[in-house]
C-alpha cells in the first residue's frame, strides 16, 4: 500500500446463496481511501453499498427465518457462521397460552465474502481472526449505521451504550468512562446530555439518535468511519445538521470516510472522491467536481439527470426502467437493459473499469461516442 492510502479493496466479491440462487451482491469491487479524504459509494436501492461496508468489518450476515419445518441445517450461534446439522437435535420448544410449539430457523439467505482483498494500515483484514478483528471494529473502524433508533439496543440506555466500545477494547474506571461519554455526547451537540445520559433509546428523536450514533463511533478515537446512510428519514433541517456536524467531526478527529448513500447532494457535500455502483460493481470513479461536470457513464448522466435543478440546460427526467433482479444473470454491460446508447457488443462484452481521463475510470465499451453531459 502507498504511505498515504488507509483503505485499499481490490476485486472484492461477496455473494448471497438463496433457494432462489446466487445475488452477487458485490461482484468485483475496488477502490482506495487515502488518509483525511471522503469515498462516497453512491448507487440506487439494492446495488450492493450497505453489503460493501459489512465486508470491510467482516460482517456478512445469514439472513435466518423462522417456520415450524424442520431443515437439514442451520446456522450456529457464535462468530464462525459454521453449519450445523440439526439430525438428531431436539428443535426449539416454547410455551405460549399453554399451547407447545416447535420452532426452527432456516437459513434463507447465506453471505460469504468469496474473494478479494481489503488491506487497512497493512493489513489485509480477510485474512485476521475474528478475535483481531473485534480489536479492530470500533476501536480503529467505526460505523454509523442507518436508521439510528432501530440500531440502538431498546434495553439499555443510551450512555451505557455510547460508552460500550470502550469497554470493549479498554479498562476504564467507571467513572472516568461516564465523564467520557458525557463529554462525546456533547461533542455531538446532544441537548442536556448530562440529564440524559441515562434515558432509554425511545426517548429520543431520529436526529438525537443519529447524534449518539456518532458518539458511539467517535469515543474510541478510530482513524477510519464508515456513514451508511446517515440522513436517511430525517427531514431536511436535521440533515444539514447531521451533514454540518459530520463535516466537523472529520475535521476534528482527521478522520477517512466511506460515505454510503443514494443523495447525490449529500455526496458533492462531504467527499473528496465518488465510485458509482451499480448490480454489484462501480460503473464510474472519479473526484468529485470530475464525475458532477463531466459524468461518462449513461448511468452516472441518467442519476444526475433525476436530481430537479433549477437552473440547468437539460429538464429533469428520471432514470428509465427499474434496478435488475439480482437472481437474474445478465450478459455484457450490466446496465445495457436500461442504456439509451446501448449497442449488440454492449448485450455480449463485460467492460471492465478502466481509466478514460486522469484519474478518471469508468466501465463502458462505448465511453467514447457518448455525447458530453450538459449540466
Amino acid at each position: 500500500m502507498n504511505h498515504t492510502e488507509l483503505l485499499r479493496v481490490k476485486d472484492l466479491k461477496t455473494y448471497f446463496y438463496t433457494a432462489g440462487g446466487t445475488v452477487k451482491a458485490v461482484d468485483g469491487v475496488s477502490f482506495d481511501i487515502k488518509e483525511g479524504t471522503t469515498l462516497g459509494l453512491a448507487g440506487e436501492s439494492g446495488c450492493g453499498k450497505t453489503t460493501v461496508a459489512m465486508s470491510i468489518l467482516n460482517l456478512v450476515p445469514h439472513l435466518l427465518k423462522v417456520d415450524g419445518k424442520q431443515p437439514k441445517y442451520a446456522v450456529s450461534e457464535g462468530e464462525t457462521g459454521r453449519e450445523v446439522d440439526f439430525k438428531g437435535i431436539e428443535p426449539v420448544r416454547e410455551r405460549q397460552d399453554g399451547i407447545k410449539f416447535t420452532r426452527f430457523q432456516h437459513v434463507a439467505s447465506k453471505g460469504e465474502i468469496v474473494g478479494g482483498q481489503i488491506w487497512y494500515k497493512g493489513m489485509d483484514l480477510l485474512q485476521l481472526s475474528q478475535e483481531k478483528m473485534r480489536e479492530i471494529r470500533g476501536k480503529e473502524i467505526a460505523m454509523i449505521f442507518q436508521n439510528p433508533i432501530p440500531a440502538l439496543n431498546p434495553m439499555e440506555t443510551i450512555g451505557f451504550q455510547t460508552g460500550e466500545a470502550v469497554t470493549a477494547h479498554d479498562q476504564t474506571r467507571r467513572e472516568k468512562l461516564r465523564q467520557l461519554v458525557i463529554d462525546y455526547l456533547g461533542k455531538v451537540e446532544l441537548k442536556d446530555a448530562k440529564k440524559r445520559y441515562k434515558h432509554d433509546p425511545h426517548m429520543f428523536s431520529g436526529g438525537e439518535g443519529q447524534r449518539i450514533m456518532v458518539a458511539m463511533a467517535l469515543i474510541s478515537g478510530p482513524s477510519f468511519l464508515i456513514a451508511d446512510e446517515p440522513t436517511k428519514s430525517l427531514d431536511l433541517i436535521v440533515q444539514r445538521q447531521i451533514l454540518t456536524l459530520l463535516r466537523e467531526m472529520k475535521k476534528q478527529f482527521n478522520l477517512s470516510m466511506l460515505l454510503i448513500t443514494h443523495d447525490l447532494a449529500v455526496i458533492a457535500e462531504l467527499s473528496d472522491y465518488v465510485a458509482i455502483m451499480y448490480a454489484g460493481k462501480i460503473l464510474e470513479q472519479s473526484d468529485v467536481v470530475s464525475i458532477y461536470k463531466h459524468p461518462k457513464h449513461p448511468y452516472t448522466q441518467g442519476l444526475l439527470a433525476s436530481v430537479p435543478r433549477i437552473y440547468g440546460k437539460k429538464g429533469f427526467k428520471g432514470l428509465p426502467g427499474e434496478p435488475p433482479n439480482p437472481l437474474v444473470e445478465i450478459s455484457g454491460c450490466k446496465f445495457h437493459p436500461r442504456c439509451p446508447y446501448a449497442t449488440e457488443a454492449c448485450k455480449k462484452e463485460e467492460p471492465s473499469l478502466s481509466e478514460v481521463e486522469p484519474g478518471h475510470l469508468a466501465a463502458c465499451i462505448r465511453v467514447n461516442e457518448i455525447p458530453e453531459w450538459q449540466n
